[in-house]
């Protein structure tokens, strides 16, 4: 049993573990102490100096962030001294700010504007000078506008401590300090995955996605041009949140209405996409395992993972699945397959995806991602776009009534739709490959041992006689363990899945965006793939290999997995990328 310590906050006895916080101590007590730097476990360094607080008998103020509580300590948390001090920090932070807060991506959901309001700031007292920086918005998926950075370091703390990538990092002194890549080069000519989690980290604007809402907007309203949009299943339980909703809540139905309020031609469902990979990745699996291809196999959904591996483990792109991800696939399908049985010309549909995740913004252009001989995707906005398109036109989302995706291409399984997170892809190839491998209906498809929250997961499948070992890794500092094992031939799985972000899908870099606080208090990851899976489970197909139009897509169009016209369409290759382009 963990030892304990009793403090007294704000006139309220506490007790907690030795080694809590006094901030996390106050929080337990419901005191609520500002904070602009702390992110809990991965940014506790006291940069800010905005969660100051006194302690009896010490001189100046203890930084409750990085602070451990003590026995009999005596803490206040709002005394005069206190408002004022951080009254002193704040407007020194917003002295050398850009404060464009009506024309910002964070106006209404920024962690400075909300302090700004809460500590009353009218005018900023410390005037001076101030430096302009360019912006640097060269690559497909991220925009970086240092002119709004804080320097509270929380994007560079979660690209080296949780993606154990190290892109972004502090550079130069004093008043000159500022947030910056190797010799201060663009995002896109740097180390950088596009995994956008530094944005989801930034309590202001001073990183962003590259916005793409103009281009679509400019697209629905032409009348030459067929619009279709597809959804991801991870934006379908978060959404919501942008519209005051509980977190995790499922929208589908609001979603679809609104897409279709909005203009598109025809509203589509990703999974059915998802469920296509299945059909291919698995079909690839089987082909490695019994043929004696490149094991382990590792699955390609996710491009953020896929840059990763081509920039750090070229000699390890073999292991890839050559599939395409799900959105790309199912682009690919809509101009070749859909065109055709609706003749319409493929030059003339415009198709807009909607994800969780902005490297989905650079896969697009990627090359070889035009199967059907044009773009497989000419557009991709994330799930924050998409909810400011809907706020843009005036939607009332929460009152809409559901509606459902439009036929045939919004069909799909509950397979697909776990694809959102952790776990998901691995345990919908195993559905399939499972029953193909062993020619019968399983009666128990549910992997569990590969569901949860932890960044590795390990399993050993028993298929009929025969035992498939697999991992399970998100987050691209879990994923280089993984790597390292496979390159140093000390691995002997299988099947591998990776996400490049933590928790999948669901925790992608183009999800709402939440406080640091609630970051801390609530499990955001679990209760967004908690939703997924009840809908796997209220779903009336649950494999892939058993959707009805996948099955009719096959037999009129692509004639089996892995055949010719399936890799024309629906598969991929990867190639070596430098980490750092030179001038």
């Amino acid at each position: 049993m963990s030892e304990m310590v009793k403090l007294n906050i704000d006139g309220i006895d506490v007790e907690v573990p030795k080694g809590t916080t006094i901030l996390e101590a106050a929080r337990k007590a419901n005191i609520d102490i500002p904070t602009l730097c702390f992110l809990k476990d991965i940014n506790e360094v006291g940069d800010c100096r905005m969660c100051l607080v006194e302690v009896e008998g010490r001189r100046g103020f203890a930084t409750s962030c990085i602070q451990k509580a003590e026995d009999n300590m005596i803490v206040r948390t709002n005394t005069p001294d206190l408002i004022e001090a951080r009254k002193t920090v704040l407007d020194l932070i917003l002295s050398n700010h850009d404060r464009d807060c009506l024309t910002c991506t964070r106006n209404g959901n920024c962690e400075l504007q909300k302090l700004a309001q809460d500590f009353n700031i009218t005018e900023i007292e410390y005037q001076g000078e101030r430096q302009k920086h360019e912006i640097d918005d060269l690559s497909p998926s991220i925009v970086r506008d240092f002119n709004k950075c804080i320097l509270c370091r929380r994007c560079v703390a979660t690209c080296k401590n949780v993606q154990g990538i190290g892109a972004i990092d502090c550079i130069n002194r004093g008043f000159k300090s500022m947030v910056s890549t190797v010799e201060n080069r663009s995002l896109n000519d740097v180390n950088c995955t596009f995994c956008g989690q530094c944005i989801e980290a930034c309590p202001v604007g001073a990183l962003k996605e590259k916005d793409s809402t103009k281009e679509v907007w400019r697209k629905i309203k032409d009348p030459e041009a067929y619009v279709v949009v597809q959804t991801a299943p991870a934006v379908r339980v978060a959404l919501g949140e942008e519209f005051g909703m509980a977190i995790g809540t499922n929208v589908t139905g609001k979603m679809v209405a609104a897409l279709k309020k909005m203009g598109f031609d025809k509203v589509f469902d990703t999974d059915t996409g998802a469920d296509f990979t299945i059909m291919e990745e698995g079909n690839e699996f089987i082909e490695r395992l019994q043929n004696g291809g490149t094991l382990p196999m590792i699955t390609s959904c996710s491009p953020g993972w896929v840059r990763y591996a081509e920039m750090n483990y070229p000699d390890l792109i073999g292991h890839l699945s050559s599939c395409k991800s799900p959105h790309q696939m199912f682009g690919a399908i809509i101009k070749s397959y859909y065109a055709e049985k609706e003749k319409i010309d493929p030059a003339k549909i415009y198709t807009v995806s909607v994800m969780p995740c902005i490297a989905k913004k650079f896969e697009r252009t990627r090359d070889d991602m035009d199967g059907a001989g044009l773009e497989d995707v000419d557009a991709v906005i994330t799930t924050r776009e998409l909810a400011r398109m809907i706020k843009q036109a005036h939607i009332d989302f929460v009152g809409l009534e559901d509606d459902i995706y439009d036929s045939p291409m919004g069909e799909a399984t509950g397979a697909a739709v776990i694809f959102g997170t952790t776990g998901g892809v691995m345990e919908a190839a195993l559905r399939t490959v499972s029953e193909t491998l062993l020619n019968k209906e399983l009666d128990n498809i549910e992997y569990k041992e590969i569901r949860g929250e932890k960044g590795i997961k390990r399993a050993t499948v028993k298929i009929g006689d025969k035992e498939v070992k697999i991992v399970v890794a998100s987050g691209l500092k879990n994923a280089n363990k993984i790597m390292d094992e496979i390159q140093s031939g000390k691995a002997d799985y299988q099947f591998v899945e990776i996400m490049a972000c933590p928790g999948g899908c669901v925790m992608g870099g183009g999800q709402p965006i939440h406080s640091s606080k609630t970051r801390a208090s609530v499990d955001i990851r679990a209760k967004r793939a908690k939703s997924l899976y009840t809908a796997d489970e209220k779903s009336t197909i649950r494999k892939s290999h058993e959707n009805p139009v996948i099955q009719k897509i096959y037999a009129e169009f692509l004639e089996k997995p892995g055949s010719h016209k399936a890799h024309e369409l629906l598969h991929t290759i990867y190639v070596k990328r430098e980490k750092y382009k030179l001038d």
